[in-house]
């Protein structure tokens, strides 16, 4: 009967503790979730967060919420559901397209441009898919004064005479090494860039908010202004540029990192960039230890739109912010969300 009676009393003991475990646990949340708040309301009141923000640890969103409005008329208010225009996080899918062909044996990293669009001059002979994915390929940049569409960009690449530098040699990010791996995508599937990216990337991560430039006829589209009220022009009718919500930049970043897109090895590969400081990769700034992805932050910029996608991958945390009025900040905002989910719990008002 006694040992009966302390076997309860240790049972009852361990089910108080797990409970007060599961309490402090959830007060701690509460209080993350609480400076979260704190941080973000500081910056929308400053004046330098209009947008939708996320944040996800251990698998779970636990801060979603939006400040601000839609358009510069300041009359309706932003909600989740509002896509963003990502800038340049948008180049991660046409660099993982290419992993995911490489996958498929259709084309290597060290293949020339020339094998796949043989029509471009003599600088696609040294041209390779590795320099387009680190920015050493030595290609001019775009010339937007002559630029209306996809056709006038193909066409300034078949009137480029010739290169800047030796590719390999020098690194200089411009967006003509985005125009010709969509050009390479296409003409190695034989599908639109476009469908080629909702087919293999969108659908199956079930990212099914985002869509990609050119679009027409859109709702819950934010539109881009500036510090004056002045709306962003309307962009050209050119491909590739991706609108989305914080919810799909989610999947996106869970999809990468957890390989639901490309394996181990390619993520590798799409983080590696060439030996200057500052250079960005594929992914923008990736740290590895083992070849394995420890952290992963890219940041955009499309007129007036700006985005920041971070994260933390050993730790399970993830911070995702997207605006339609550009500030300069959200990496500082990102910055001082993270501490928080570290326990440093900075004072961001303080800035």
């Amino acid at each position: 009967m006694f040992r009966s009676f302390l076997i309860l009393s240790f049972s009852c003991l361990s089910l108080f503790c797990f409970s007060q475990k599961v309490k402090n646990l959830k007060k701690d949340i509460q209080q993350e979730v609480n400076q979260l708040d704190q941080i973000i309301k500081s910056a929308h009141e400053k004046g330098v967060f209009n947008g939708n923000v996320l944040v996800s640890k251990n698998n779970k969103i636990i801060y979603k919420a939006s400040f601000g409005f839609t358009d510069a008329a300041k009359t309706n208010t932003l909600t989740d559901e509002y896509r963003f225009h990502l800038g340049s996080i948008t180049k991660e899918f046409s660099a993982v397209a290419l992993l995911q062909l490489e996958e498929q044996g259709k084309l290597k990293l060290s293949d020339h441009v020339s094998k796949f669009i043989p029509e471009l001059p003599d600088w696609a002979n040294e041209v390779t898919i590795k320099d387009l994915l680190q920015y050493t390929s030595g290609i001019p940049n775009v010339n937007w004064k002559t630029v209306k569409n996809d056709k006038d960009i193909f066409n300034g690449l078949m009137l480029a005479n010739q290169l800047s530098f030796t590719p390999g040699t020098e690194y200089d990010y411009n967006i003509n090494n985005l125009f010709l791996r969509q050009f390479i995508i296409e003409h190695v599937t034989g599908m639109p860039y476009k469908t080629y990216i909702k087919k293999f990337i969108f659908q199956p991560l079930k990212m099914n908010a985002s869509i990609m430039t050119p679009i027409a006829n859109e709702k819950k589209i934010a539109k881009g202004f500036n510090n004056q009220l002045v709306t962003d022009k309307e962009e050209l009718p050119i491909t590739g540029g991706t609108y989305t919500t914080t919810m799909d930049l989610l999947k996106w970043a869970d999809g990468l990192h957890f390989q639901k897109v490309v394996n181990q090895n390619s993520i590798y590969e799409l983080g590696q960039s060439f030996s200057i400081p500052d250079s960005q990769s594929a992914l923008g700034n990736a740290k590895f230890e083992d070849k394995k992805l420890k952290e992963h932050f890219h940041d955009g910029r499309a007129g007036s739109f700006e985005a920041t996608l971070f994260s933390d991958v050993e730790n399970k945390i993830t911070i995702i912010l997207l605006s339609n009025s550009y500030s300069g900040k959200l990496p500082e905002i990102s910055e001082a969300i993270y501490a928080v989910l570290k326990n440093k719990s900075p004072d961001y008002s303080q800035k």
